[in-house]
């Protein structure tokens, strides 16, 4: 009985260590849009923007160049493209964790478009890990849906990203949102049902120009 006793204390105190991290990552969020341009939160012409120059972004900087950048063209967002996850907030080594570890079968890298229909598509995420001969070997797998659409985020137009069709688990809530920085670069924020949806995103960022498409496979 003591035992059981020790177990529900230690249960209950990661929940609240758990929720308090949660409460202050979404914090470190920063306020609503304080209305400045992209060239203002970056420092740089947004159009020579790198990943490097929003990767010296606090959180609440990379929030306001997320609510100021507009949804790309849905037709431009074609071919698999570089990713990386951005090591912003309290919460961003376990989100890192889960990404690399747990979101596939290897560490996640990438991303792959395909605009299927006018303003329909979908797509597939890119890992990296060794293959049967040992050698690095790429995995083209959890698939999602594609679409322009109101932001859950803020309410502006977004480039949806939606695992539930293909996808069971955690994953099956999990949705991104995509906003464009120019051309070879987009600021993405995932979010899913576990860490509390849409009020608490990780942001990440799709980096082109975008390779060929390839294609999903075999599952």
């Amino acid at each position: 009985m003591k035992a059981l006793k020790i177990v529900l204390a230690l249960v209950v105190v990661l929940v609240v260590v758990q929720l308090a991290l949660t409460g202050i990552n979404i914090w470190q969020k920063g306020g609503p849009y304080k209305g400045q341009t992209m060239e203002q939160i970056l420092g740089v012409d947004p159009a020579k923007a790198t990943d490097k120059d929003i990767e010296k972004l606090d959180k609440a900087a990379v929030f306001q160049l997320f609510y100021a950048a507009p949804a790309p063209k849905f037709e431009d967002v074609k071919g698999e493209y570089n990713a990386k996850t951005l090591p912003v907030g309290i919460l961003a080594a376990s989100a890192d964790f889960y990404t690399h570890n747990f979101f596939g079968p290897g560490r996640w890298v990438g991303k792959a478009f395909l605009p299927a229909e006018k303003e329909k598509g979908w797509g597939y995420n890119l890992f990296s890990g060794k293959g049967k001969d040992g050698k690095e070997a790429i995995a083209r797998t959890r698939k999602m849906n594609t679409g322009i659409g109101k932001s859950n985020i803020d309410g502006k137009e977004s480039f949806h990203l939606d695992y539930s069709p293909y996808n069971a688990g955690t994953v099956r809530s999990m949705h991104d949102e995509l906003r464009r920085i120019n051309d070879n670069l987009m600021l993405g924020m995932g979010y899913m049902g576990l860490g509390g949806g849409s009020i608490n995103p990780a942001p990440f960022l799709v980096i082109g120009p975008a390779a060929p498409w390839v294609g999903p496979d075999k599952e």
